[in-house]
């Protein structure tokens, strides 16, 4: 494998403006095939696909395509993804599609790395109908998840495990193997979010052992797009439709509005962009995906090391937690130095980063009480000499 970070970065107009990206948790940059595709798209699609017309025989397939892609991309059965606008508006359908009756006397177990559009929505449910609220917990000094406690979590009355798959502000990567274990063993649900993996790691749906798995197309240079892909499409005919055109089968049934075509044309040319980063891949998208996608980590595991080691070298800069399995995200803090002017002073040197990113870890730890932290993530367009930037910036903090 041989990813040529050089070629790759020429795929992204934005990266002309001169500043240096480490805010991908925000949104990635997004490569001129994407931009294209959206823009060829608002042009041309002006048909709802239910008409039996060119136009909305045409929307209809961008509709499958974009099915398909994310099929592809997690590993998952066409007929079982569902698309719409934002993971937190596909996974508040999914908790209001559930029976109430499924949620009376139950509990659900969440986790505190997890984004709250993974959180929320079933802490919503939870406080309507009344269940029970179990939390998984990371440990405070290495950030891991330890695995055992879902042992503990996880009864006969668990009607739904949410985890993420890694964190988008520690970099932490979740095993899911033994939530997946525990919830397969009393028949609860289990949904992982795989949006901060996404871009980094191979995502099999089937391999995770999951129920359900969501992701979020801006966070690898897509546009304002989301999906849920379920292992078992049965599912969802058992589910409650949400959708409002009673004659919705499959994934339509969570499908609450209409969908912005022009956005699902740019969500299947991202994850073909995905599938592209190196040139070397090839065969079908799935074995061009894999093979890009390792090669990306490959890439951005070396450069994580150097990142690590090199915020080591800054003075007074500390590191929230130690994992050893993590994607290329990082937080810190500088003491005495509130994360919101060390963020400024970043800006200020023409790099972009995050601060005070909502986290129930950090609040946990106490972090918000000590100024909050900064958080940078890797992109595929990251390079050595935005690490030594960055480190650079931080050093005049001192």
């Amino acid at each position: 494998m041989s990813f040529d970070v050089a070629r790759v970065r020429g795929l992204f107009p934005a990266l002309g403006d001169g500043w240096i990206h480490f805010d991908p948790q925000a949104g990635a940059q997004i490569p001129a095939t994407v931009a294209s595709a959206v823009a060829s798209a608002f042009r041309g699609f002006v048909s709802q696909p239910s008409g039996v017309y060119p136009g909305a025989a045409h929307t209809a397939t961008i509709v499958t395509a974009a099915r398909t892609a994310v099929a592809d991309l997690v590993n998952a059965p066409v007929e079982g993804v569902v698309l719409g606008s934002t993971r937190e508006q596909l996974l508040g359908a999914l908790a209001e599609a559930m029976s109430t009756r499924v949620w009376l006397g139950s509990e659900v177990v969440l986790g505190r790395l997890d984004d709250e559009e993974n959180i929320t929505p079933w802490l919503r449910l939870a406080d309507r109908v009344g269940a029970t609220v179990r939390w998984a917990e990371a440990d405070i000094e290495t950030g891991e998840v330890p695995s055992w406690q879902y042992e503990q979590l996880v009864n006969s009355a668990t009607s739904v495990v949410a985890t993420t798959l890694a964190s988008s502000t520690i970099g932490t990567t979740v095993d899911v193997s033994a939530a997946a274990q525990a919830a397969r063993s009393v028949g609860a649900l289990l949904v992982v979010d795989a949006t901060s993996a996404a871009s980094y790691e191979v995502i099999d749906l089937e391999t995770l052992g999951a129920d359900v798995v969501v992701v979020s197309a801006n966070r690898w240079g897509g546009p304002q797009a989301a999906a849920l892909a379920f292992r078992d499409p049965t599912v969802l005919e058992r589910l409650r439709a949400v959708a409002v055109d009673p004659r919705a089968r499959g994934p339509e049934r969570l499908e609450a509005g209409e969908h912005s075509y022009a956005m699902l044309g740019g969500l299947v040319a991202s994850i073909d962009h995905l599938a592209g980063l190196d040139e070397a891949a090839s065969g079908t998208r799935r074995e061009r995906l894999q093979f890009s996608l390792r090669s990306v980590r490959d890439y951005q595991q070396r450069l994580l090391r150097y990142l690590l080691a090199s915020l080591e070298t800054a003075p007074q800069v500390s590191v929230i937690g130690t994992a050893s399995r993590r994607i290329p995200t990082v937080s810190f803090t500088v003491p005495g130095v509130p994360a919101q002017k060390a963020a400024k002073r970043l800006a200020d040197n023409g790099i972009c980063a995050l601060c005070d990113v909502p986290s129930r870890f950090f609040d946990g730890l106490g972090v918000p009480e000590y100024g909050g932290a900064v958080t940078v993530g890797l992109g595929v367009y990251s390079t050595p000499y935005d690490v030594d930037q960055l480190v650079r910036a931080l050093g005049s903090l001192a």
